[in-house]
């Protein structure tokens, strides 16, 4: 890509433009911000850094590359953590000046910045990409300060010290230093104090005067001041202030004229385009196309109060014409207007699992999907998400099915990293890596994705499985925690065009990563996770598995897994005349958390159908059997089935039968359920509580995908 870079002639903007080049981007325009008033050195900015900006009009030369300037004019007036636009808020002229560069270079499509750990300057980088269409690359965010710091110097960034406010640092000594120089001592002063050594707590700011990317000069600073800020006895603050510098020529004959380097070099003035925020406009056609199919739509919904799921759906399209982008607008519309019906809108959504039926149009679904669910609609995050083609069409369903999570207060937080970088793949969209929500942690799901090229490993679905576990690990530990010791349950989505070969290593291999992980933190309390490996035709990227994990996050408190002790408490289970057998636990695996959560993923085989014979059909006893075995799990661990915030029974195409003949199927069942029960509800007449989702196969292990029947139940006691 082409990449205008963000240079406030600190060390981390240079080094994250070697970084680019790296990874193969070109650098072809630099952009810097500068207070109004040359001879003021430091603005109080949430935002910039400014000291040295003196001297950054020589980037232009150095680099032979065009240098956009503009005077800062905002201050910081929306302070929260996710920005929304603001008027004469500083980040507006940031707005101005890349719309200035995009106008007048307008093959630009990327931005660069330096943002290691400030999740403040991130999002607002980031803000202004979406507003202007661009890509943020933050090559270095998230990076270990020890070990970037040791990069830059021994890639060749020649860069001093020109601002201290940290314990251990003195105006007076070191101000003017080399970083090289100071390495050591910084590395002390972490050791000691738990100082950044890259400066992220504000501790001192650098100026780089020297870098591989400086192919025609570097600069000599020829006089400085040094001005005291503060002269606190601790921790002073002080700024050094460049009077006089030079270029020094790097040996090219052929070195610009001073008409060429002047012409390198413009100032932005003025408002900029309109700042106003554009809304995506609905498509006229949508309602029309909404009441037309109302008699193809269905609903399901769990019945907790304060967290649920609700899924929408279409019965068989292909008595019309309709495609994938009439049918994601049909749902989506009729999910926003049930949203609405009970309360709710957008923003209360935690999570989306978007079904489609050909990922060749996964592009026309990402298109569709933004005219409804927009960062603005959520100030408090976007969902999570997970996108995973179905047999949709071949089970009697539309081109599109949703199921989305709902919680009725605004506490969830959510990780929504759109910069690509090295850290893990970004969220280019509305739709973040990862949500918390009372202590559950909802990830996206992960593709084998290499982070700074967000290219799907080429080695195979082992390789790509290693890569997916390593960015989940990454996101987890962005909430404290691990993959290797909070999983509750991992789904691994696989496509169909994995080799058997590879399927059946892929549950070792997973274990094995695990182990690794665990290993390598010594956590004390570990929970033992479950595993379902689902079959599908095809994945985002023609990846070949995608990785959704669900983890428990309990700040502050030791988490107990509950699975090995005896939970049963007495009670009659024996509904339809089944009495507890040891194989029945075969079926089921379960996980209870602190009590609090319980877990449970029930199995049926084509092996096991044949041991449930009866005097009625057989897929009938299936859905009795399984519904008396949900029952009886929650019922034994004290969880009711209005602590239950989704069930979904995944079941095999191979079965042969329709979505809708299943669901009659499971309702009834659901129905006699609630005639045995002692007036306990479960579900409604007019809306299920589970949702059907066709597969090509599922199991416990990659290697043995024969499940006929797949119940997946979470329920949450509050």
């Amino acid at each position: 890509m082409k990449v205008v870079a963000l240079v406030s002639g600190g060390k981390d903007s240079c080094y994250a433009m070697m970084k680019c080049i790296h990874y193969g981007h070109e650098i072809v325009a630099l952009a810097n911000l500068l207070p109004v008033d040359d001879s003021v050195d430091e603005l109080d900015s949430y935002m910039y850094q400014t000291v040295g900006h003196q001297i950054i009009v020589g980037y232009a030369e150095c680099m032979n590359v065009p240098l956009f300037r503009r005077r800062i004019r905002g201050s910081s007036r929306h302070q929260k953590l996710s920005y929304q636009m603001t008027p004469h808020d500083e980040v507006e002229d940031m707005f101005v000046l890349l719309s200035e560069v995009k106008r007048q270079i307008p093959s630009i499509t990327a931005v660069s910045s330096g943002a290691i750990a400030s999740d403040y300057q991130r999002l607002r980088v980031e803000s202004i990409c979406s507003r202007l269409g661009l890509v943020s690359l933050a090559f270095l965010w998230k990076q270990d300060q020890t070990l970037l710091l040791q990069e830059m110097i021994a890639n060749g960034i020649k860069a001093i010290l020109v601002k201290v406010a940290a314990i251990g640092l003195d105006p007076s000594k070191h101000l003017g230093k080399d970083l090289a120089f100071m390495e050591p001592y910084l590395l002390k002063l972490k050791e000691k104090y738990g100082s950044n050594v890259c400066g992220e707590g504000g501790e001192y700011e650098t100026l780089t005067l020297d870098c591989p990317l400086f192919i025609n000069a570097s600069i000599v600073l020829d006089e400085y001041q040094v001005v005291l800020h503060s002269p606190d006895s601790i921790a002073p603050v002080g700024v050094l202030h460049p009077s006089t510098f030079h270029l020094e020529k790097k040996g090219n004959p052929d070195s610009n004229s001073p008409e060429e380097e002047s012409s390198l070099v413009s100032e932005v003035l003025g408002d900029g385009p309109n700042t106003s925020d554009f809304t995506c406009q609905r498509d006229n056609g949508i309602v029309d196309l909404v009441e037309h199919t109302s008699n193809r739509l269905h609903i399901s919904r769990t019945e907790k109060h304060n967290t649920f799921s609700i899924c929408c759906w279409l019965e068989d399209s292909s008595v019309s014409s309709t495609g994938l982008k009439e049918d994601l607008e049909t749902v989506l519309t009729e999910l926003e207007s049930q949203l609405l019906k009970h309360g709710y809108n957008w923003q209360h959504v935690l999570y989306i699992h978007l079904y489609i039926s050909d990922m060749s149009e996964f592009a026309v679904a990402n298109e569709t999907y933004v005219k409804f669910i927009t960062q603005e609609k959520c100030p408090f995050g976007v969902p999570s998400r997970s996108t995973i083609e179905l047999p949709l069409v071949q089970a009697g369903l539309g081109k599109a099915y949703i199921e989305v999570l709902v919680a009725n207060d605004e506490s969830k937080r959510v990780l929504h990293v759109q910069s690509i970088s090295c850290w893990a793949p970004s969220c280019i969209g509305p739709y973040s890596q990862a949500t918390l929500h009372k202590s559950v942690l909802h990830m996206a799901g992960q593709l084998g994705l290499d982070p700074p090229t967000m290219n799907l490993r080429n080695e195979g679905a082992i390789a790509e499985l290693n890569q997916a576990l390593t960015n989940s690990e990454a996101i987890a530990q962005s909430f404290n925690c691990s993959i290797s010791s909070s999983a509750i349950l991992f789904v691994v989505f696989c496509s169909a065009r994995t080799k058997q070969s590879e399927r059946n290593q892929l549950h070792e291999k997973f274990v094995t990563f695990l182990d690794l992980a665990k290993s390598s933190r010594r956590v004390r309390n570990v929970l033992d996770p479950m595993f379902l490996y689902i079959l599908v035709p095809d994945l985002p990227k023609r990846a070949l598995v995608e990785v959704k994990p669900i983890l428990y996050v309990e700040e502050d408190t030791e988490t107990e897994d509950e699975t090995s002790r005896d939970q049963s408490s007495e009670g009659d289970y024996s509904f339809w005349g089944y009495k507890p057998e040891k194989w029945h636990q075969d079926c089921v695996q379960k996980r209870v958390v602190d009590g609090k959560m319980c877990v449970t993923v029930l199995s049926i085989s084509a092996e096991l159908m044949r041991k449930l014979q009866g005097e009625e059909e057989q897929l009938e006893r299936v859905s009795r059997f399984c519904v008396y075995l949900l029952n009886k799990t929650l019922s034994e661990n004290s969880f009711s089935w209005q602590d239950t915030t989704s069930l979904r029974i995944h079941f095999s195409t191979s079965l042969g039968v329709s979505v809708e003949r299943l669901s009659d199927i499971f309702a009834s069942a659901f129905r006699e359920l609630n005639k045995m029960s002692d007036g306990v509800k479960v579900g409604s007449s007019k809306e299920p509580i589970f949702n059907l989702v066709p597969v090509l196969g599922a199991g416990n292990s990659c290697a043995s995908l024969d499940n006929i029947i797949t119940c997946e139940l979470f329920a949450l006691r509050s």
